[in-house]
């Protein structure tokens, strides 16, 4: 991992490069500008425009761990107007509030991505919800219940079982959901049994039922996660669109390199190896272009994240 000095070192070195890259308008390849609301900051800074541009994106919203500050600062003055950032801290330390809230004063939009392993309901957690609700900020939240490598461990666990009841009791937080139990969900038969379910998708699901009744939940379409969900059943896929066309946003989660497939995609993971040599970001784009109008998808991919993160779009 690239610490602050060497970061700071090689951008320095590739600012000119990235003042010009940074500040022309893309190439509109998707008949909307789109915004990523999922992409995890990358040590090298000439890589995060290198995915924007190959994939087509306007604007991405940086995930971050730990003190990113400065890298985010120099990110955003080499290429003005295309980056904002979620802050994240260890949920399971005790500064975790003071780290967020100072993160929200020095400009994040959010926290984000939350993945620990704890419970969906549990304390660490519920603090970091009061937390963003007080500050007036969403977070985004990966929910998973089977491992993806052995001995990983599960995340945020009981989301199908428990997570109801937090929107209930957090009615002023904006909860943004993510990853596969999120999305597995949607379907009515899920019984964590899978990372990435296949096949016909059962009316009622939780994460459904869940979008259409609470107006503090909304979903984020990275990753295979989101990919997959959406690419099972085309009649289902459709119809979900529409009908939560207001709660859904775009986002890749994408670690190809070049916004092409190029590179290592979905961090190797195994079981995502359906997306090996994609890119995660123009597989999803493509898809929600098939399956939405035209005015649904601008929503999707641009309107709905910046009403969500309060930036002018």
């Amino acid at each position: 991992m690239i610490d602050r000095r060497e970061f700071l070192g090689t951008l320095a070195a590739v600012v000119p490069a990235l003042r010009g890259r940074g500040t022309g308008t893309p190439v509109n390849e998707w008949g909307a500008p789109v915004f990523d609301l999922h992409f995890h900051l990358r040590p090298q800074p000439a890589s995060n425009l290198a995915h924007l541009d190959g994939a087509g994106v306007t604007k991405a919203n940086l995930l971050t761990r730990g003190d990113a500050l400065a890298q985010v600062t120099e990110l955003q003055a080499a290429a003005p107007g295309r980056f904002t950032w979620f802050g994240s801290s260890d949920v399971t330390k005790p500064e975790a509030e003071q780290v967020l809230t100072q993160a929200v004063k020095d400009g994040a939009q959010g926290f984000g991505e939350l993945k620990f392993h704890v419970a969906a309901d549990g304390p660490e957690l519920r603090r970091i919800y009061a937390l963003a609700g007080d500050l007036r900020v969403p977070l985004l939240i990966h929910f998973q219940e089977v491992d993806h490598f052995p001995n990983e461990g599960a995340w945020s666990t009981g989301y199908a079982r428990t997570f109801e009841s937090i929107l209930k009791a957090y009615p002023k937080t904006t909860f943004i959901g993510h990853a596969d139990a999120f999305w597995a969900n949607v379907s009515a038969d899920y019984r964590n049994e899978a990372a990435y379910p296949t096949g016909p998708i059962k009316r009622g699901g939780v994460t459904d039922k869940l979008l259409g009744d609470y107006p503090n939940l909304f979903g984020d379409l990275s990753a295979n996660s989101g990919n997959n969900a959406m690419s099972r059943d085309a009649a289902f896929t459709a119809d979900f669109l529409k009908r939560h066309q207001d709660k859904l946003m775009f986002g890749s989660d994408c670690s190809c390199a070049d916004g092409h497939g190029g590179g290592v995609s979905q961090n190797n993971n195994p079981t995502a190896a359906r997306m090996a040599g994609k890119c995660v970001a123009r597989e999803t784009l493509s898809l929600l272009k098939q399956a939405t109008a035209a005015d649904v998808f601008q929503k999707i991919v641009w309107g709905n994240a910046h009403q969500r993160l309060r930036i002018p779009a």
